[in-house]
């Protein structure tokens, strides 16, 4: 007797397989632009500029004349009309809470439940309500924390508040509650996983979803074969939230439910085709944040096929690098402006270059520092005031004058 496959469970069937997947778009950026000339100084001026003065059905090609506002940017624009540079479209008082990520970029958190949408990715990973699920991103100041955090409750999750480090003390913790989930970077997983082991803990993860750095196939393999934990992975922002997470095929990044994605030719700025890759460009009609066409720095592409999982949603081709200054190391973003506020002016300093490297499938970020002739470094300052601007402990080396051009790159990605 032949049976049916099981369909896959959906968070929310209505967003994530709409009759018409292209209509869905075209409203959710209907609202957006609405919501943003109500409520959002900053997207009224940008949508002032393409014409766009009053909400009317316009749909995704509508905003091809919007210019696109880069993440990067909101460091200086946020210092100069402190603190959400007019793209609040709420009061303060209305926030649940304010976070702050490396940038620095003010980041609202709205009182809605599941704020960011994470819920859906945490659906299609396998989650359940029930699931005892460890969250080792940071609850201190960035978002990354509360953001899986209340997609996790929003599922029904009994969710252990991790945090970042401490990797034989969540490890033990996380076998005496049993907990069967994991979610966190992929490569402090495979730490956990591995003190683990060297120490006699036995560890009940079945499930993993991870984010905020890359999972190469040979890691993921790793940590499916080698130690049985099925891993999921999940692209979002604190900005825009949810953008994109894996289905149980495991083949790109289905577009999450609430939010327009456009990938777009970082030079025109025009849209790219199936398979080419360009700027992950997002528009959301969240009325505590109203963001139109907000460039997030990451490349990626459109895949041309479609998936056999039921959902309608177009599908990411994973990360494919950066257009932007920031570079994630270790779940964390590194911009060449926290190098500077650390390093620049400092008694001794004539130059310095930050590189990022990875030692298997660790991150190693280290910092060259020359001295100015005749000074000494005060080393252990230096790395104090690195460590305090980017929140990663860095490897800080003294070079000899010379070492570093002068037009250097303030921050290079070696990987």
């Amino acid at each position: 007797m032949n049976r049916e496959a099981p369909k896959p469970r959906l968070w929310d069937p209505a967003t994530e397989a709409p009759a018409d997947w292209g209509a869905a778009q075209d409203a959710l950026a209907d609202r957006a632009v609405r919501l943003a000339l109500e409520r959002s100084r900053e997207a009224s001026g940008r949508l002032g500029e393409a014409g766009i003065l009053r909400p009317e059905r316009r749909g995704v090609a509508g905003l091809r004349r919007v210019p696109v506002l880069a993440k990067d940017d909101l460091p200086d624009l946020q210092a100069g009309d402190p603190p959400f540079a007019g793209m609040l479209g709420v009061d303060l008082s209305a926030l649940r809470r304010i976070h702050r990520s490396p940038g620095p970029i003010n980041d609202p958190e709205g009182r809605r439940a599941d704020f960011w949408r994470m819920a859906a990715a945490f659906t299609a990973a396998g989650f359940r309500a029930g699931d005892i699920v460890l969250n080792t991103f940071s609850y201190h100041l960035t978002p990354g924390g509360h953001m899986m955090d209340a997609g996790l409750r929003e599922v029904g999750c009994v969710v252990v508040s991790g945090g970042v480090g401490n990797t034989s003390g969540q490890a033990a913790f996380a076998s005496q509650i049993g907990a069967t989930g994991y979610v966190g970077t992929p490569q402090f997983l495979l730490a956990l996983l591995e003190r683990a082991a060297a120490e006699g803990v036995p560890l009940s993860f079945r499930r993993a979803l991870v984010s905020g750095a890359p999972l190469p196939p040979a890691l993921r393999k790793e940590l499916e074969g080698r130690h049985g934990v099925s891993v999921f992975q999940a692209y979002g922002i604190a900005d825009a939230g949810a953008i994109g997470y894996e289905c149980a095929a495991k083949d790109g990044w289905h577009v999450a439910p609430g939010v327009v994605v456009e990938v777009l030719d970082p030079a025109t700025r025009e849209p790219c085709g199936p398979g080419t890759p360009g700027q992950v460009v997002v528009t959301s009609p969240n009325p505590v944040y109203p963001l139109v066409r907000f460039g997030t720095g990451d490349l990626s592409a459109f895949m041309p096929d479609a998936c056999g999982c039921g959902r309608m949603s177009a599908r990411l081709a994973g990360f494919l690098g950066r257009v932007g200054e920031g570079v994630k190391v270790r779940g964390m973003f590194v911009h060449p402006r926290q190098l500077a506020e650390a390093l620049a002016g400092q008694p001794g300093v004539a130059r310095y270059q930050a590189a990022v490297t990875a030692t298997g499938y660790r991150d190693i970020l280290t910092v060259l520092v020359e001295a100015e002739p005749g000074r000494k470094l005060n080393l252990e300052g230096l790395d104090a005031r690195l460590q305090e601007a980017t929140r990663l402990r860095a490897a800080v080396e003294a070079v000899e004058p010379g070492t570093i051009a002068e037009d250097a790159r303030p921050l290079v990605d070696l990987r």
